[in-house]
């Protein structure tokens, strides 16, 4: 797998998409601009914040294509920002048809060989540079008209009645199709569920990418035989004259039969079966997995340059995620990738360098990460790097016990109120501290840590000197008890020293208190903090869940103020 991930990184792929610009379209308010790298792109970031559109808009500039549909025929209000709409109606009660028509535009930026019939000047940054545009805009054929229906007065809506759907090169070449972008996209969405007629649309539809001319005729002309074998059946021939005596609403000879209103009738009414089981009576995962990675075999995939992909974790076990991520590695490697994802899991593994944050239309990057960092995430992707990113604050700690510990003094300062209910993510992060405070650093996310001084200051500071003094971040602070408690635990098989959270709690309080809170009757305190060590994420729960009132160490109540 390794080896096919550094090929990914150094083998060229010779046309590319280089930026994508979004002007009102859906969720984007004015001008969006995305720069793109040549191999993998990962878009993460809250829900809304743009990651399905700008999939939508890269494969609806190359292909014309919305939500598997001809957006020509399908033109709607609904996909213009609708912000922008709520000022054009407020500005034509104000300015009348001098108001200002909204218009969507949406441009690809193309790199690489065999593109020069697309190059030009005719794009929005009047550039010379290749690519395609696709604008929705107002058809001035229809200004009479339009002028007519402002004075009538009454316009709640976006007239898109009066919009064309313009698509041309930068060459200003308005003739161009699908068929002449040298750049071809395949758009994957695996929780998609569009069925007809009991069939899965989107699995039609690849299946059908694989036949060739010859065997969709074949297709079509078995089909055709079922009708003439259906309506052959004496019992059918009965059925259809009992029909045709009992219905008098018409002189036209009625009858049941097959669809075949179109030569591809066979599309919608064919069902496809996984040992014996239709498809939409799979489980949501197996339909997953067949979904993306047929989608990724068809021959439009395998001539595509550009590969969208849309949340590939959804309904998948680990397992099943992580062998689906292997197979995207090694089976794309030439070329271009776009995946939206939720998933820490699925943005570790195929590198955190890729990484494209979206939040209030800006996207930032983690592409020069330490290659450790990205070497550490990438093997031990079980870690939460999503939810130190997406989240509004982070408070880092070690364990799960130091974590419920914070969760109670949190809720003692805050009228009970918890962390993730103030936007503020307590992340549990082992000894990986200083691999979060780097991606903390790169995407100004503010942190807090809290950790043990284990009796060593000097070693602490050490630790974190590039965040500690004059190297201090305005978004990275650093919590801990700055005092060392000289006093060693005496048992020869497990020495101990008393500056850890459990006998930091246990100082801060005393022994008779620390019983009540606990259920344990210990009249040794070396005693009770074997136990607390022994038992530390119950201990911390029977601390977060008491009702008595507790001190907790200093420097934990000064990191959640």
């Amino acid at each position: 797998m390794e080896y096919y991930f550094l090929l990914l990184l150094i083998e060229p792929i010779t046309m590319h998409i280089q930026k994508v610009i979004i002007e009102n379209f859906k969720c984007f308010k004015g001008l969006f601009k995305l720069p793109l790298n040549q191999g993998i792109n990962i878009l993460v970031g809250n829900n809304e914040a743009g990651k399905s559109t700008i999939l939508e808009a890269i494969h609806l500039a190359l292909t014309g294509l919305l939500h598997g549909r001809y957006l020509k025929n399908e033109l709607t209000q609904y996909i213009f920002n609708s912000e922008v709409i709520t000022t054009y109606i407020t500005e034509l009660e104000a300015k009348g048809k001098n108001a200002l028509l909204p218009h969507i535009l949406i441009e690809v930026v193309m790199a690489g060989d065999d593109i020069a019939e697309f190059e030009g000047n005719g794009n929005r940054e009047r550039a010379k540079q290749a690519g395609v545009s696709l604008k929705i805009q107002f058809n001035d054929k229809y200004q009479d008209e339009y002028e007519k229906l402002v004075q009538a007065g009454g316009i709640k809506t976006l007239p898109v009645e009066y919009y064309e759907v313009h698509w041309s090169s930068f060459a200003r070449d308005e003739s161009i199709t699908p068929r002449t972008i040298p750049i071809k996209s395949a758009l994957i969405d695996s929780a998609s569920n569009r069925y007809q007629n009991g069939s899965d649309i989107y699995v039609s539809r690849i299946i059908k990418e694989f036949l060739d001319d010859e065997e969709i005729v074949k297709i079509s002309q078995s089909h055709r035989q079922m009708k003439e074998y259906f309506m052959a059946q004496s019992a059918i021939q009965t059925i259809n004259e009992k029909i045709r005596k009992a219905a008098k609403i018409t002189e036209k000879q009625i009858e049941l039969s097959v669809e075949l209103s179109s030569k591809n009738a066979w599309e919608s009414s064919l069902m496809t079966y996984l040992d014996d089981v239709p498809f939409h009576y799979i489980g949501k995962g197996e339909q997953c997995i067949i979904k993306t990675k047929l989608a990724l075999g068809h021959n439009k995939a395998k001539q595509a340059n550009m590969i969208l992909l849309e949340e590939p974790e959804n309904h998948l076990s680990y397992s099943k995620l992580n062998q689906l991520i292997d197979d995207i590695q090694t089976e794309q490697s030439e070329k271009q990738l776009l995946i939206s994802t939720h998933s820490s899991f699925v943005a570790n593994k195929l590198g955190l360098e890729h990484l494209i944050l979206l939040n209030n239309q800006k996207a930032a990057r983690l592409n020069d990460l330490n290659p450790k960092t990205q070497d550490f995430f990438r093997k031990l992707a079980g870690y939460d790097t999503l939810r130190l990113i997406l989240c509004k604050k982070a408070i880092l700690v070690e364990g799960d016990s130091d974590e419920l510990v914070v969760q109670r003094a949190f809720r003692e300062k805050h009228n009970g109120k918890l962390p993730i209910e103030k936007g503020i993510d307590v992340i549990s992060v082992g000894t990986s501290f200083l691999r979060f405070l780097e991606i903390a650093e790169k995407v100004g996310k503010p942190v807090v840590v809290i950790t043990d001084n284990d009796g060593d200051i000097t070693a602490l500071e050490k630790k974190y000197e590039d965040y500690l003094g004059p190297n201090e971040k305005a978004n990275i602070k650093i919590y801990y008890d700055k005092t060392v408690d000289t006093r060693r635990g005496t048992s020869d098989a497990k020495p101990f020293n008393f500056n850890t959270l459990e006998p930091r709690i246990v100082a801060s309080n005393n022994l008779a208190k620390m019983n009540t809170v606990l259920g344990t009757s210990y009249t040794d305190i070396e005693d009770l903090h074997r136990y607390m060590k022994a038992n530390k994420t119950d201990c911390a729960l029977k601390v977060f869940n008491s009702n008595e009132e507790i001190e907790l160490p200093d420097y934990i109540l000064e990191a959640i103020q």
